[in-house]
């Protein structure tokens, strides 16, 4: 994730952000070498830079990659900046628990509508286009999440926001799915850990943003219109699809055939990540007796090992293969997830939690690069897995709450590692297409 470190460069300032990438920030300097202001980014020995930087020293893959790792975090760092905005809206809208509750469905409604048409639309004008002006609209619509006066005018734009956002995640997914064919070698996870780190760093800025007395229109617009500035370069750094030879594909593709397991797993795995997300802390609160500030670690704990099981991912599955890697992740997830529901020590569970974490990171990845395949317009396929997967998500939270009526949190939250152990036992449905024998 994003951390600063020293620079040697005069007038340079740089930021680690995946496994041997570091940004650069140059605010240019006054000599001969009569340097612009300018993003770049390193890569090892090599250096790729927008705007006016020169960009001979870096292959056209290597652009590419750069190019969705910039978005997947630009969508992370945005979310989580809204995400921590929320209570500023609720509190200047004198909404209600209910009615907010209410406005927060709107935008996962708004996604599971995008979805499956940004499917069709990435299928009809390539992932590039797509995932160009889903994200254009994305980094522009939430400044007018807080210009909104009034309930009835926050809920169309929290519509919109859901549709941009989950346009998004299927358009950048297929482009990131284009990146690593062309690449010949697993890169996906690195692009969810810029998404994971993103949001982290989102998160982190809007608390100063808070902090510092922003409004909610202001902050949000300015973060929009930097990140903006930072991805209009990069679009033509994005792989254009190779033509399709053969007859083209369906535009919209619901779960079927070999997508049908590949959509289970993922909607397992999100619906997880949704109930650790939303009961962590609590069943460390009301179960353990522990205080606020450590019961928040649990989270934590879940996000930090998620972001590192990410920036590990693609070497680990070059080395295991897809079955494998998804096998044993879900394995792990499902033995820490048993430790944090029913071990009564609170080490142990957030070890549990951290567990879940690492455990979770590069699953979702591989199932969408295994729903891809071979097929030349890959938009379909993820938005008939990628769908399901916000379904769980969804799901998750008021799921766990409902048993938890029933036979209390702790023994509700078994369900997950009870679920993750199908997912084990479905890990061989990810491997590619010709190796799966029916």
């Amino acid at each position: 994730m994003l951390s600063p470190r020293t620079s040697t460069r005069t007038g340079s300032v740089t930021a680690e952000f995946a496994p041997e990438m570091v940004l650069l920030l140059d605010v240019g300097v006054v000599g001969p070498s009569k340097r612009r202001p300018g993003f770049c980014w390193e890569w090892g020995s090599r250096r790729a830079c927008a705007g006016s930087w020169s960009t001979d020293d870096v292959s056209r893959l290597d652009r590419a990659r750069i190019a969705v790792v910039v978005v997947f975090a630009t969508n992370g760092v945005l979310f989580g900046n809204w995400a921590v905005r929320i209570p500023a809206v609720k509190a200047e809208l004198g909404l209600s628990n209910a009615s907010l509750g209410v406005a927060l469905l709107i935008p996962a409604v708004g996604a599971l509508i995008s979805m499956p048409l940004t499917g069709a639309l990435s299928a009809h004008v390539g992932s590039r286009a797509a995932t160009a002006t889903l994200g254009l609209l994305f980094v522009l619509v939430p400044g007018l999440l807080g210009l909104a006066p009034s309930l009835s005018w926050l809920v169309p734009a929290l519509f919109v926001f859901g549709l941009a956002f989950g346009g998004l995640d299927v358009a950048m997914n297929a482009q990131a799915v284009v990146v690593e064919r062309a690449m010949g070698r697993p890169v996906m996870s690195s692009f969810h850990a810029a998404f994971s780190a993103g949001a982290l760093l989102g998160s982190l800025t809007g608390a100063l943003a808070a902090a510092a007395g922003l409004s909610v229109a202001v902050h949000l617009a300015l973060t929009g219109l930097v990140l903006l500035a930072i991805c209009l370069p990069l679009i033509p750094w994005m792989l254009r699809e190779p033509p399709s030879a053969g007859p083209r594909g369906p535009l919209f593709a619901l779960p079927r055939g070999r997508l049908v397991p590949l959509a289970a797993i993922a909607l397992v795995v999100l619906l997880a990540e949704g109930a650790v997300g939303d009961w962590s802390a609590v069943h460390l609160r009301q179960n353990l007796g522990a205080s606020p500030g450590t019961a928040g670690l649990a989270f934590t704990a879940f996000s930090l090992t998620m972001v590192l099981g990410r920036l590990a991912g693609d070497r680990v599955v070059a080395a295991w293969g897809r079955p494998r890697t998804v096998r044993w992740s879900a394995l792990i997830a499902a033995a820490g997830g048993l430790m944090a529901a029913l071990v009564p020590w609170t080490p142990a569970v957030l070890v549990g939690f951290a567990a879940l974490g690492i455990g979770l990171a590069c699953v979702v990845p591989l199932v969408f690069i295994a729903a891809a395949g071979d097929d030349p317009e890959p938009g379909p396929a993820l938005a008939a897995v990628s769908t399901p997967g916000y379904v769980g998500f969804l799901v998750g939270p008021p799921l766990i709450g409902a048993l938890a009526e029933v036979v209390g949190l702790g023994t509700a939250l078994v369900l997950l590692p009870l679920l993750l152990a199908g997912v084990a036992a479905l890990a061989r449905r990810t491997a590619p297409a010709q190796m799966i024998s029916t």
